[in-house]
């Protein structure tokens, strides 16, 4: 489809063309009229072009021979003039005919119209949009972390300090959201056009940009809420305070989520200690660098440099926030074990519910939940319930130690082709499941945003979007759809996590050296706590969007 620019543009060549020939026409007028006119008064016995009227003085030889001379003078200047009139005119008309030759020879497209600058290729707007949305979605999780300390300084009593910018976060994580979305269809095939694929991307890039400019917009008024600049007598100091508050509460709780992490491993599979495998590690590797940062921040603090203490206690909170995340996945976790403990002999009589009931002849004048099933299929999806089911229960008779979340979700998944609301427990730990996986996907992201790219974040994102079911419900939406979003969303989450974890291996060693890392230091470059994997003195991140998350960077270690 061509553009309206490029269909206006061979109208105004056209224009120009008839300027230069209406040029041309009138100087070769001009040189005719130059030529004629003599002739025409000569032979009149009037005036002639270029003549005189006044009496010359003096004897009549002298103004016989003045006369003469004249008209010697006048014949040449009638003369001369319209040959220069037309020579001039000749070449104007031939410098306009030869630019505008050239000038079409140069074209390309129909009319002359002139070549528009090239478009990037395909490939190189779907990386452009891959990284405008890593970008947008660092932005985001930075902003958050650091809200979150300044909400704890604040506490909920002077909220409206923070209100402007949870409103602006929460519009962010919408557009972010849509662009997402949008990934997402463009992966999947929609739309189909290649115009329109193309305006998909540009359309995913629009929004990560809306996304860096909604952050941006509020970076200096959250600065100025902050008020690092007023030393520890001000803002720093507080801030000091309620970081080094965090600092020692996960302290002492990373100690505590070690004895949880052996107690799992002892009371159920060994599967189920591997998706936080290292969690604890992890997190003291963040807390070593945060206390270095806050060390570094008090003496800089100390001595007047406050601009250099504010970038050493953003570095600090992100690896606060960061080593809260691994000490929250491993209590998270045993949260939900337990909960999947319980409700493993709920779902499974839930389960033997909605195979009697897909077993039972539907009664005449009641709707039947599987008129769009064939009855073969019908009774397939009847007998792999029955023996999902037969094989968790074998498993728990054995004895031996299981994965409650596991086992959940293998009674889901075999029950969801059945579901037709009739027991409400299989929905629930569809919930349990998707959330766990959801949770624990967004945790290998945040902890290492360095390393992980679109995909993982794509997928995770539509997670995400699955888990909370739409308002209201499109109409014709039943049971069996709701719980196979549900079971997609698990999925999915898992997907994001495989992906995540391919990629921080891919990444590898962030920091140069074979030597043991004593500082934290590549567990930061690596969650994306420092913007530099060249320099220890890289910035840290902070509120804001592209153009501000760098602001004030802290001079090099």
């Amino acid at each position: 489809m061509t553009s309206s620019l490029i269909r206006g543009r061979p109208r105004r060549g056209r224009s120009h063309i008839s300027v230069r020939v209406a040029h041309a026409v009138v100087g070769g007028l001009v040189g005719v009229v130059w030529l004629v006119l003599p002739g025409m008064t000569i032979s009149g016995g009037g005036a002639v072009a270029g003549g005189s009227h006044r009496p010359v003085a003096g004897a009549p030889e002298q103004r016989e021979s003045a006369g003469d001379a004249q008209a010697e003078d006048t014949s040449a200047a009638d003369f001369v003039l319209p040959v220069v009139a037309v020579v001039a005119a000749g070449i104007l008309a031939g410098y306009g005919f030869l630019r505008r030759r050239r000038r079409a020879r140069d074209r390309t497209t129909p009319g002359g119209a002139p070549v528009r600058a090239a478009e990037p290729p395909a490939g190189e707007l779907d990386e452009r949009a891959r990284a405008a949305l890593v970008e947008a979605d660092d932005s985001v999780r930075v902003s958050e972390e650091e809200l979150g300390f300044v909400e704890g300084r604040f506490g909920a009593r002077d909220a409206e300090h923070v209100e402007p910018f949870v409103r602006v976060l929460r519009d962010a994580r919408g557009e972010l959201a849509v662009a997402f979305r949008m990934r997402w269809q463009y992966e999947s095939g929609v739309p189909e056009e290649a115009a329109a694929r193309r305006h998909a991307l540009a359309g995913i890039v629009g929004r990560c940009e809306e996304v860096g400019r909604l952050l941006d917009g509020q970076a200096a008024a959250f600065d100025q809420s902050r008020g690092l600049e007023e030393g520890l007598g001000g803002g720093l100091g507080q801030a000091l305070v309620v970081a080094e508050g965090r600092f020692r509460e996960l302290t002492w709780r990373t100690g505590g989520a070690g004895t949880v992490l052996g107690e799992l491993g002892a009371r159920y599979a060994p599967s189920v200690s591997a998706a936080v495998a290292g969690h604890v590690e992890q997190a003291k590797d963040r807390l070593v660098f945060a206390t270095t940062q806050l060390n570094h921040a008090r003496q800089s603090a100390d001595s007047g440099d406050n601009e250099r203490a504010g970038g050493r206690l953003r570095a600090a909170e992100g690896a606060i926030a960061q080593a809260g995340v691994f000490v929250d996945g491993v209590e998270r976790l045993a949260g939900e074990l337990s909960t999947a403990a319980a409700m493993v002999p709920a779902a499974l009589t839930g389960g033997e519910v909605e195979i009697a009931g897909a077993r039972e002849p539907v009664p005449a004048g009641v709707g039947d939940p599987y008129a769009d099933v064939p009855p073969g299929e019908l009774r397939s999806r009847v007998a792999h319930a029955d023996a999902t089911l037969a094989g968790v229960r074998e498993q728990l008779a054995s004895g031996r130690p299981y994965d409650p979340l596991d086992l959940l979700r293998r009674i889901v998944r075999g029950v969801a082709p059945l579901a037709a609301g009739r027991a409400g427990v299989i929905p629930a730990a569809a919930v349990v499941c998707a959330r766990s996986a959801v949770s624990g996907a967004d945790d290998v992201v945040a902890t290492h945003r360095a390393a992980v790219g679109g995909e993982a974040r794509t997928l995770l994102a539509e997670a995400r979007r699955l888990l909370v079911p739409p308002v209201p419900a499109p109409a014709g939406r039943g049971p069996r759809e709701e719980l196979a979003d549900l079971v997609s969303a698990d999925t999915l989450a898992r997907q994001a996590r495989e992906v995540a974890e391919q990629d921080i291996r891919l990444f590898g060693h962030p920091v140069g050296g074979t030597g043991h890392d004593i500082s934290g230091l590549t567990g930061a470059v690596l969650g994306g706590l420092l913007l530099s994997t060249e320099s220890p003195g890289g910035p840290p991140p902070s509120f804001g969007g592209p153009h501000t998350r760098t602001r004030r960077p802290p001079p090099a270690a």
